[in-house]
């Protein structure tokens, strides 16, 4: 069993966001005596530090445990620290990704890792990547955009340009959507989570994204948000408007098949149909371990596909 979707916060992660605080606005809450401390950062995002995410031993045996084998590790969304400087971005991401790569580097058999890099900074985030690639990450998880500028503009393009060259992964992973609709009962993760990866790989979908970056492989958590299971509407889309299918050489559906999926969707026929929808190469077994919506352990269909995207053999 694979599992290419956990999360993992290494203690120089930690120390640093310590000697920075002030910085940062980072703070420990106790919110719930029977729970670990929550960690706040810039008030945005609170979540409860497990000792999963920052005990590494634990860790492992969590994962060995349940017989996951070999794990994708990758740093939590609310560290991308996209809301700060370029600078203040850049240097949590390099002290994370050299961690992440320490460690990999040690546990070569159970782990893999990617990155974080300024999203705010496309020049710098390119160096960055390349950076972490050389030390032996897979590629970068970025969040679906910014405020004021969707994935597919030519802002981003530095970056992409070399995670092209490099043929990196790229795993996109949501952020909380901060619609104001959306402030009651969970709403903002419930259904505001998948809701900023649709909009974020529809985007990329129409906008030829994958033709013009055709060498990096586009993960997108969470089964893809709602975007397979609409498929259907962007097809016939295409076949009616020419602003729909001007910048696209296929229908949408074969655009559809060319990115990566994981199986977080915590329902047996929603993932069969995005395996019979995708294909089983393009959708791969992921857990979103250790946040507290994880699908433990990961779902298995779906292991043909972490050798096309790790370069692991999967002998199922």
């Amino acid at each position: 069993m694979y599992d290419v979707h956990t999360h993992f916060i290494p203690q120089e992660v930690i120390a640093w966001l310590k000697e920075n605080k002030s910085l940062v606005n980072a703070k420990w809450e106790k919110k719930d005596p029977n729970k670990e401390d929550f960690l706040v950062v810039n008030e945005k995002w609170g979540f409860e530090l497990k000792k999963s995410f920052v005990d590494e031993n634990l860790y492992l045996h969590e994962q060995e445990n349940i017989g996951v084998k070999h794990s994708l590790v990758s740093p939590i969304p609310q560290l991308f620290m996209y809301d700060f400087s370029a600078e203040i971005t850049s240097e949590l991401s390099q002290v994370y990704n050299r961690s992440l790569a320490n460690w990999a580097d040690r546990e070569t058999e159970k782990i893999s890792g990617l990155a974080t890099v300024p999203l705010n900074s496309p020049v710098k985030a390119a160096g960055l990547l390349n950076e972490a690639m050389k030390l032996g990450l897979k590629g970068a998880i970025i969040g679906p955009g910014l405020s004021e500028y969707m994935l597919s503009d030519d802002f981003f393009a530095p970056l992409f340009e070399e995670a092209n060259k490099l043929n990196a992964i790229i795993f996109i992973h949501p952020l909380l959507c901060e619609d104001p609709r959306l402030k009651k009962r969970m709403m903002p993760n419930l259904i505001g989570v998948p809701w900023e990866t649709t909009v974020c790989a529809t985007d990329l979908l129409l906008s030829g994204f994958l033709d013009k970056y055709p060498n990096i492989k586009v993960l997108l958590a969470h089964g893809g948000g709602f975007l397979p299971y609409q498929i259907g509407r962007l097809n016939k889309g295409y076949s009616m408007w020419n602003n729909v299918s001007s910048a696209l050489q296929a229908p949408p559906i074969e655009y559809l098949k060319r990115m990566w999926y994981d199986t977080v969707l915590w329902n047996e026929g929603s993932l069969q149909y995005l395996l019979n929808t995708v294909g089983e190469d393009r959708v791969v077994p992921g857990s979103d371990y250790p946040f507290d919506l994880c699908t433990w352990p990961p779902q298995i269909s779906g292991e043909k596909g972490v050798n096309s995207l790790l370069g692991i053999n999967v002998n199922t």
